[in-house]
């Protein structure tokens, strides 16, 4: 075998466990004989999925697929879909036999991996009006009760951009007590792709507009953060908290040291899982098989 080179309480646990993930290949490098993915309910009230997700010849997309497989609901992307270039071949034979095979349930974002072809032309073309191309990039929508916003960290998101100006229209006219939002850059990380300060002022609408959770990608790690406010200081009423997913299959890159406030930290593949109630979330790290390492908490909105 080879592998294929196409391709408010909490409750923590950690542990460290290795994983190898191997895959039948035929002559052309492609996985041979794919299975299609196990036929799961619709679950409206979940939203689940990762950040920096296919690479070429990295089982790890796979892996999390598999994991996709078995959870209901809507799965998310939180950017860098595929590597390196987020060319089309790139996206047919490396995301498009993992992740893609959920595609129909996909709400996606771009990161900077995706925006290599100039204008995110493949992600946009792969995707189609699942990845609102003519925003360019940002949008809404609901799972269950909760709004959710995606945005594009790749094109200009400062105080005076026009992205910003949709998000505060959005915000104030939103009709759901709860609401999540996607970027591909953190504001806040351990990892060495941080702290982002140009995404201050998209925090400071979030943040004053009582928004629950930002979930990004970008470091190729799991964390989680407690509700902080715009500055990093710490905010259990009113604070929003950070989770940074970049977990979806790419390689992985070691934890630095730890930043203000972050509450859990693992180098590791897996999916983030949103169980999303009425006023009240759980959240919960699943990992691939073989890892140890499990996150999971439930809260309620503000």
């Amino acid at each position: 075998m080879r592998l294929c080179r196409r391709s408010t309480s909490w409750i923590v646990t950690t542990a460290t466990a290795g994983l190898l993930f191997i895959g039948a290949c035929g002559d052309d490098g492609r996985p041979a004989n794919p299975v299609a993915p196990t036929p799961v309910p619709s679950g409206p009230s979940v939203l689940v999925g990762a950040g920096d997700i296919a690479e070429c010849g990295v089982p790890g997309s796979e892996a999390t697929a598999v994991l996709l497989d078995a959870i209901p609901g809507t799965v998310f992307t939180a950017g860098d879909n595929v590597y390196y270039q987020g060319t089309m071949d790139e996206l047919l034979r490396c995301y498009a036999p993992t992740w893609g095979r959920h595609k129909a349930r996909t709400r996606p974002i771009p990161g900077n991996h995706d925006y290599v072809v100039p204008g995110a032309s493949a992600y946009y073309g792969y995707f189609g009006a699942a990845a609102a191309p003519g925003a360019p990039g940002y949008y809404s929508y609901d799972v269950g009760s909760w709004r959710v916003i995606a945005l594009n960290s790749n094109i200009p998101i400062g105080a005076a951009s026009p992205q910003l100006a949709w998000l505060r229209g959005e915000l104030s006219a939103r009709r759901s007590t709860c609401t999540l939002a996607l970027v591909h850059h953190p504001l806040f990380t351990s990892g060495h792709n941080g702290p982002d300060a140009r995404l201050r002022p998209l925090w400071d609408v979030l943040y004053a507009e009582g928004v629950e959770l930002v979930v990004s990608g970008h470091d190729h790690h799991y964390e989680r953060f407690a509700p902080q406010d715009p500055s990093g200081r710490t905010d259990l009423a009113r604070g929003v908290r950070q989770f940074v997913a970049g977990t979806g299959g790419v390689h992985l890159y070691p934890v630095g040291a730890p930043r203000a406030n972050s509450e859990v930290r693992a180098s590791v593949w897996g999916v983030l899982k949103f169980t999303l109630h009425g006023a009240a979330y759980d959240w919960e790290f699943v990992p691939v098989a073989g890892q140890g390492f499990r996150d999971a908490g439930t809260t309620l909105c503000h």
